[in-house]
Formats: C-alpha cells, sequence, structure tokens
C-alpha cells in the first residue's frame, strides 16, 4: 500500500529539480547567465532536492521490508537502479565528457538501497551512524576525497566537475535518518504536519508525480535539452 504523504513529497522533489534543471539548460544554452557552480542560492536549492529524495527514499526502504528483507524487492530494484544510472553515465559522457556523471543520485540510490538493508533492524545503529556521518562530513572529518584521488586516473574519472555527484558522505547520513524515521513512524507525525496526507487536486497531482518519480528524472532532462536544442 502506498502512502499518499511520501509521494507528495517526492513529487515536490521533481518539480523543484525539473526547475533546477531548466535553469541549468537556460545557462548551458548561454540564454541566462547563472553561476549554478558557486553561487549559494543553487548550491543550497541542489542540496534541498537531494535532501528531500534522499530521506525519502530511506523511509521508502524501511517501509517496504519492515522486519525482513523481501528478496524479489531488492533484486527488482537493483536490477532497474542499475540500468538507470548506467544509462545516465552513458548519455551525460555522450554530452559532457569532461564532466560525465560517474556516480551521481541514481548511482546513491543503488548503493543506499543494499547497504541500507544492513540498517533495517538496527534503528538505533542507524541513528548514530547517521548523525556521526553527517557530523563528520560536516567538520571534513569524513569524507570521500582520497577515494576520488585514488581511482581518479584509472578510471578516467573527471579532472575537476561532474555534472551530478551524490557522494556517499553525507547523504548516506540523511537516508539513514529516514529509516529511523521510518522506524519510530515518525513520518506519520511529519507527514500530518506538512499537510501532506490531505488529498485535494494539488496533492494529487504532486501525488502522481512522486509515484513516477525515476522515470520522470530519466526522460525530463533529455526532452528539455531537446526543446532547447530545437530552439
Amino acid at each position: 500500500m502506498r502512502l499518499i504523504g511520501l509521494d507528495v513529497l517526492r513529487g515536490i522533489a521533481i518539480v523543484l529539480m525539473v526547475i533546477f534543471h531548466f535553469c541549468f539548460d537556460l545557462n548551458n544554452f548561454h540564454i541566462v547567465n547563472f553561476d549554478l557552480k558557486h553561487d549559494l542560492f543553487w548550491k543550497y536549492f541542489r542540496y534541498l532536492i537531494v535532501t528531500i529524495f534522499v530521506f525519502s527514499s530511506g523511509i521508502s526502504l524501511k517501509l517496504a521490508h519492515q522486519k525482513s528483507v523481501k528478496l524479489h524487492k531488492v533484486k527488482k530494484r537493483v536490477f532497474i537502479l542499475g540500468l538507470a544510472s548506467i544509462a545516465v553515465s552513458i548519455g551525460s559522457y555522450t554530452q559532457f565528457p569532461d564532466s560525465w556523471i560517474y556516480f551521481g543520485i541514481l548511482h546513491f540510490f543503488l548503493f543506499a538501497s543494499i547497504v541500507g538493508l544492513l540498517f533495517l533492524n538496527y534503528p538505533k545503529t542507524a541513528l548514530f551512524f547517521g548523525v556521526g556521518i553527517i557530523i563528520g562530513h560536516s567538520y571534513n572529518i569524513i569524507n570521500m576525497h582520497w577515494f576520488f584521488v585514488l581511482v581518479q586516473k584509472p578510471l578516467h574519472l573527471p579532472a575537476t566537475y561532474t555534472e551530478d555527484l551524490a557522494t556517499i558522505f553525507p547523504w548516506f547520513g540523511v537516508f539513514l535518518l529516514g529509516m529511523v524515521t521510518a522506524s519510530y513512524r515518525l513520518h506519520e507525525k511529519l507527514f500530518s504536519i506538512l499537510y501532506l496526507n490531505t488529498e485535494n487536486k494539488l496533492s494529487l497531482f504532486f501525488a502522481f508525480l512522486g509515484k513516477h518519480s525515476l522515470l520522470i528524472y530519466l526522460l525530463h532532462q533529455p526532452i528539455l535539452f531537446s526543446v532547447f536544442l530545437l530552439l
């Protein structure tokens, strides 16, 4: 059974993501001049989008498996996310060979969907690691810089910039906090406070987008890019 509040939350993130990528394309085609790499507004706007997606995904993983791992769901999710991740990497390489996406948000979801299962029945452990990862990263104690340097040349990764990067730290911490929220059923209170469970035309619209978030994610940018290219 799907939760309308969870779908609405994803739907809101989808709308924000499309807005962000629309502005990215405006900048990419030199129609306007946005500093998407350094401007604080765009930096935190992206953080907000990724936070909503990752947090809601953590909630979803816990609700999907509850007390035990359902292998058929795991296999299906890994297969879909695996193919989608490969498609994004290949697609981005054809358009941006010097900054292609080697570990974007879908790659992260693939990682988190597997590793997160280890914390399924250990919410206190997930809370400890989730908070620890976020705090450690904020003080630059935990990061992935060493790994990037190690594999950059052998894997031919972009030298300085990639079009999308969702690093394990701190985002796996946010994912774990989503799992903790669902473990203690705090998501029900959260959705109620934010009025995400209310059924009206607007919420049902967002819920529809949320139900098809992966498909929209994969298709929206090629469509936007093609329209701008034609114009």
